[in-house]
């Protein structure tokens, strides 16, 4: 069956088909991911050429099919993230919570609550809040949609929510420091770092402010999700390659700068 569909949509990948088409995937906030067939895609003066760049969101118009290929025929309310497409380091962080979505959620899925919250993510980082914290919070919250909800508020042994923590695979959650004893193989992660996950799984986007976390932090941040994400997903996406390796390209273009 097909359904001639109008809904919001954000590009989250694409790729070229033959010669003049492409293969466009759109996570639309009313159908899910899907993946589009646009026929002469390359061909000059497209109307729908601006309405396929990345870190784009547009109304899109189409056919939209419970089995196979979709066609999209037209789009409307095209808006670019216009910061994201022009910096290669905030393209890259928008790039991997791109490839998050898609490999959290099967196509055709139903869900504008993860719409909405990539869209938050994204019109974040098209401003100058800190690119690495949302996309901390996108990886941390999104944990949910792996089948994973580890217990973040309070220590799972003695329900404790204040002071040091650490996190714990053999009790799915956190351990205070009295109760660190109870698993000889807790992460030993930085609790600084075990502060601000905790604080990123419930932080809402809309109340997000301007966040000021040091180096250090962010790194051992980095190296707890890291492990998190090793150990309960499993994924290696090459966007996440990219903006490991995207740390040192910024060391080097600061020291030319100056």
């Amino acid at each position: 069956m097909s359904h001639l569909v109008e809904s919001k949509g954000i590009i989250l990948r694409s790729r070229n088909h033959k010669e003049k088409d492409k293969l466009v995937k759109i996570f639309t906030e009313s159908a899910g991911k899907m993946m589009f067939f646009v026929k002469g895609a390359h061909r000059q003066n497209n109307p729908l050429t601006p309405a396929l760049l990345p870190f784009t969101e547009a109304v899109y118009i189409g056919d939209f099919r419970e089995e196979g290929l979709s066609f999209l025929n037209n789009a409307k309310e095209i808006h670019g993230f216009r910061k994201i497409q022009e910096d290669i380091f905030l393209s890259g962080y928008g790039t991997y919570l791109l490839n998050l979505v898609d490999a959290a959620v099967d196509d055709r899925v139903y869900d504008p609550h993860l719409y909405h919250f990539l869209h938050q993510a994204l019109s974040l980082m098209n401003t100058e809040v800190d690119a690495e914290i949302i996309t901390n919070i996108f990886e941390v919250q999104l944990l949910q949609r792996f089948g994973i909800s580890p217990t973040w508020k309070q220590c799972v042994i003695c329900g404790q929510t204040q002071g040091k923590f650490d996190y714990s695979s053999k009790y799915n959650g956190v351990l205070c420091q009295a109760h660190w004893s109870h698993d000889e193989r807790r992460y030993h992660a930085d609790p600084r770092a075990v502060h601000f996950v905790r604080m990123f799984s419930e932080i809402s986007y809309d109340k997000l402010q301007e966040v000021n976390v040091k180096a250090e932090t962010k790194a051992q941040i980095r190296q707890f999700i890291d492990l998190l994400y090793d150990e309960y997903v499993g994924i290696h996406l090459k966007s996440k390659k990219f903006i490991d390796q995207m740390k040192s390209w910024e060391g080097m273009l600061t020291k030319k700068e100056e």
